[in-house]
């Protein structure tokens, strides 16, 4: 099923305008790339909290330097000074900032998506600077021997595309597939029962720390729940946890809740239910059947 039929009227796919032939589209990721870059260069600089917006890093080097580096140098590559592939762009959000409010309030979407997520597809693009970029999924499977760059900024990008597409305002995600309910029923016994074991996986006793819980359909077609540390994800081979295609996932970093929640990750989990969205989960569900993980963009 496709991203635009998962979201209802009013939405704002992030795929529109992307159809129109292959030279095209080109031109136009382009051109968006290196606006988005610039946009993201202004925004970054504008910071004043660098440990929180430039997660994980332990260089040597200033956070300053290290981001501002990124974002120059894929400035350069996006603008044709150096041969390269086209640029892996942040994609609009699906819908308005205070959309998800009251479950996430309309200044952390604002900042998870802004600076967290820019942060992720601009450091990726510079770790790919000049050579050739596959699509975001491709790029999953072997992120963890690939390198930092790869497993963090990479796994980032396609984690962040994939939260965004997952949730719609309240009210209007729909309810699970009759066979996402059935195999959800089969798997946990119940849905209460699958919200309590996921809400258990994704608190600070089972996640310590930044990371992200998640549904995934196994090898064999089955449900399972797992957790991943940091921007690690089900795709990744010789991931922690349960390998999978992933459905659903819940990003437990701090920048996602701690503006609202502060320590209270559970509560948050919580009003999280209230904004997933069913009809995209459920059609990813159907194509995971089928071997098929989420594109995300």
């Amino acid at each position: 099923s496709s991203v635009a039929q998962a979201f209802p009227q009013g939405f704002v796919s992030p795929l529109e305008g992307r159809m129109a032939g292959p030279q095209s589209s080109n031109v136009r990721r382009r051109a968006r790339g290196v606006v988005a870059l610039a946009a993201g260069a202004a925004v970054v600089s504008q910071c004043l909290d660098l440990d929180f917006v430039f997660p994980g890093s332990s260089a040597a080097a200033s956070r300053r330097d290290v981001l501002a580096g990124g974002v120059v140098g894929a400035l350069v590559g996006s603008a044709g000074a150096a041969p390269s592939a086209d640029a892996y762009e942040l994609p609009p959000l699906p819908y308005a900032y205070d959309a998800l409010e009251p479950s996430i309030d309309k200044a952390t979407m604002e900042f998870h998506h802004d600076k967290h997520h820019l942060t992720y597809v601009t450091n990726i693009n510079k770790a790919l600077e000049g050579k050739t970029q596959p699509p975001l999924v491709e790029l999953q499977k072997t992120a963890i021997k690939t390198g930092p760059a790869f497993r963090n900024s990479g796994g980032g990008a396609y984690n962040h595309n994939f939260f965004w597409l997952e949730m719609a305002p309240k009210g209007t995600g729909g309810a699970p597939s009759d066979k996402l309910s059935a195999a959800i029923s089969e798997a946990f016994g119940s849905m209460d029962d699958f919200k309590a074991k996921f809400a258990a996986a994704g608190a600070p006793g089972a996640r310590f720390g930044s990371g992200w819980v998640w549904l995934v359909v196994t090898k064999d077609n089955k449900l399972a729940i797992t957790s991943t540390p940091n921007q690690d994800n089900p795709l990744m081979e010789g991931v922690e946890g349960t390998p999978g295609i992933p459905i659903l996932g819940c990003d437990v970093w701090e920048h996602a809740y701690y503006l609202k929640y502060q320590f209270r990750r559970p509560d948050y989990i919580k009003a999280w239910w209230d904004v997933v969205n069913w009809k995209q989960v459920s059609g990813w569900y159907a194509d995971a059947l089928a071997g098929k993980a989420p594109t995300t963009v």
